[in-house]
């Protein structure tokens, strides 16, 4: 599909859409963005999930193009990006987030960051300290759905590759993104208020899991492959000795592991922190909630 009919059919901010074509292990990724606004950049960035895309940073997006030139990002093998057969691993999410900043931003950059994006951000910040200008994690987690229900390494790489296989691995797939199980997996811990979890919403989400190579990157991301650090000290590690500014928006409903992990980031020193409403979904759930905690840290000198 060409930027040009994306633009026609899929903008979620009323931007302007482009394409990065960026290099990974010899071949060639396009990765779709969106910008919207003028002024200092404000970078989002989705959460990983089986359904993650940049539209559900959308919301945000417009309530904050007024201030920022807001850009958003459908991470590679994840919404209208490519979605490639190659070995999704924290090493590459880390180079991409580096690359595109880097060459594609004019640095130094606002962010914010969703869910599991929050580890690789933070990392680029202690590796790089003019990168970023401010820092908010929306619901931070650093750990994959089957390393926290304590799945062993062996396990999730077993899975991992099963998933990856040709036509077992698409059945799999394919039955844990039906409509009813996205459904169910929302209620569970995504999103607060299921009256929002309307039909269109749901197959809005399911196309976008039935695109060609669409269970690569979700595979990696499930069994905890694209897990950044592998332990909670080495998280919180990232955020002692940061520089930069950091804000995390905690949400009420947040499942009760996640929300202690989120609690004791923001009790470290330096944090300012949040509880609104929502859950790990809460940037798509309740995008107003989230600017109104957060838009005095992004604005402010």
């Amino acid at each position: 599909m060409s930027i040009d009919s994306l633009s026609a059919s899929t903008s979620n901010l009323g931007g302007v859409i482009q394409e990065y074509l960026w290099i990974w292990e010899n071949q060639q990724i396009s990765v779709v963005y969106e910008s919207l606004g003028k002024g200092e950049t404000l970078l989002l960035l989705p959460a990983f999930s089986t359904v993650s895309m940049r539209s559900e940073m959308g919301e945000i997006g417009k309530l904050l193009s007024p201030y920022f030139q807001v850009v958003t990002v459908d991470w590679p093998g994840f919404g209208e990006s490519s979605r490639l057969s190659v070995n999704y691993s924290p090493a590459m999410y880390h180079q991409f987030l580096l690359d595109f900043v880097t060459s594609v931003l004019h640095t130094p950059v606002t962010v914010v960051a969703a869910g599991h994006s929050a580890a690789y951000v933070l990392q680029l910040a202690q590796e790089m300290t003019t990168v970023f200008s401010r820092i908010v994690l929306v619901a931070p987690t650093w750990r994959g759905p089957l390393p926290t229900m304590r799945a062993n390494k062996q396990i999730a790489g077993m899975v991992k590759e099963l998933v990856r296989s040709p036509v077992l691995g698409q059945g799999l797939y394919k039955l844990n993104t039906t409509p009813s199980f996205l459904n169910f997996m929302y209620r569970r811990h995504v999103y607060v208020d299921a009256d929002r979890l309307t039909p269109s919403f749901i197959q809005h989400k399911w196309r976008n899991t039935q695109q060609p190579g669409a269970r690569f990157a979700p595979a990696a991301f499930v069994t905890g492959k694209l897990d950044a650090v592998d332990n909670q000290a080495n998280f919180i590690a990232l955020v002692r000795d940061l520089t930069v500014p950091l804000m995390v928006v905690i949400g009420d409903s947040s499942p009760s592991k996640s929300r202690a992990e989120m609690d004791a980031l923001a009790a470290l020193p330096g944090v300012r922190s949040a509880v609104i409403s929502g859950s790990l979904g809460m940037h798509e759930e309740y995008p107003s909630a989230v600017v109104e905690a957060v838009r005095n840290f992004l604005l402010s000198t």
